[in-house]
């Protein structure tokens, strides 16, 4: 088997502190000081673009920027630099699209012009904003976690779903507006199906855009009991093997079935990158990490990095609130030990 070889392997952490129109403030130098610590050096930072357009509260308004927000992302890639971890930017909200729920949007990315002239207006900001800044410190991520492709009733073709055809359009597009303001800039895309499926329609775009998988499957791992899964509370309690994915029980072989399609992609000279992976709190911690450990095993076999959802908080190595984990001090928080030696078995 050939490895990835076109990014770093990198390690680290998603800070989700810009995630949603819920959240306010920016990030925390402190994180970046501890990762990097810890031996880490990697955050990607998922963004919602509500956060800096100049009015917030309009719904239309789509396409506009408030310089003094983008200063918290600014300061984020600041400490990424003084501190040697590279900051991968994610739109976790863009303009006609989000995976969360918290806001409505008007238009959708995918068949709506207005919102992808938004969505480019936006990304070129960014390039023309972090052009003097290299890739090996900072490379941009499209978009959190498209859809799953479907085609279109016969009789609705504008409804509000996404085909193979309009995500590659709309990267293509994307990454086009990008390149012409900053040609050297790296450009990561999620695969679609929320980032499980990868998408060899754009494998031409390598080496400068890179591809991003996920490591939540199976669900009845990853988000047992997640308040925002409907009905996750009612699943079975998790083991490995044998955790359900949609009624199913899984084990190591599904697991590398499911990155198997990734892997070969890789072999083909496309960078790949595990953006998120973890599980909630409320999973049994032995069954997270015998888990986790499979899927770790099988990324790094292809050479394929990883970010932990998150550094602090419900999926991550501080301050997770587990019900089963015994804590030692680190700093004033709550350190798991245990998750944290595992990830830097890889």
């Amino acid at each position: 088997m050939m490895k990835q070889t076109i990014l770093p392997r990198w390690r680290g952490f998603n800070l989700p502190d810009m995630i949603s129109v819920k959240s306010f403030g920016g990030f925390k130098e402190e994180d970046f000081k501890l990762i990097s610590e810890l031996g880490f050096n990697f955050v990607r930072l998922p963004l919602c673009y509500r956060h800096w357009v100049q009015n917030p509260d309009d719904p239309d308004d789509i396409a506009s920027i408030n310089e003094n927000a983008l200063a918290f992302v600014d300061k984020a890639v600041e400490w990424g630099i003084r501190y040697g971890i590279h900051v991968c930017i994610n739109f976790h909200r863009a303009p006609g699209y989000s995976v969360n729920r918290d806001y409505p949007e008007k238009r959708f990315l995918w068949k709506s012009e207005k919102a992808l002239q938004a969505f480019k207006f936006h990304w070129t900001a960014f390039a023309k904003r972090y052009r003097n800044i290299p890739s090996d410190k900072l490379s941009f991520n499209l978009l959190n976690e498209p859809p799953k492709p479907k085609t279109p009733p016969p009789n609705k073709p504008d409804a509000w779903v996404m085909t193979r055809e309009d995500y590659c359009r709309v990267v293509r597009e994307t990454v086009s507006s990008i390149h012409a303001v900053d040609p050297k800039r790296l450009i990561i895309v999620d695969g679609v199906d929320y980032a499980n499926l990868p998408c060899p329609e754009l494998r031409d775009l390598a080496p400068l855009v890179a591809q991003s998988c996920r490591g939540y499957w199976p669900s009845g791992i990853s988000h047992w009991k997640a308040s925002w899964w409907k009905g996750s509370d009612s699943w079975p309690v998790p083991v490995w093997p044998g955790a359900l994915h949609e009624g199913k029980p899984w084990n190591r072989k599904n697991l590398e079935e499911l990155y198997a399609p990734w892997i070969k992609l890789a072999e083909t000279g496309v960078g790949i990158h595990c953006g998120e992976c973890g599980a909630w709190k409320e999973t049994p911690h032995n069954v997270v990490l015998k888990w986790l450990r499979d899927v770790l095993e099988i990324l790094t076999s292809a050479n394929i990095g990883y970010a932990l959802w998150n550094f602090r908080g419900g999926f991550g190595i501080l301050d997770s609130d587990r019900k089963d984990v015994s804590y030692e001090d680190f700093y004033g928080h709550k350190l798991d030990r245990k998750l944290l030696d595992l990830l830097k078995e890889f």
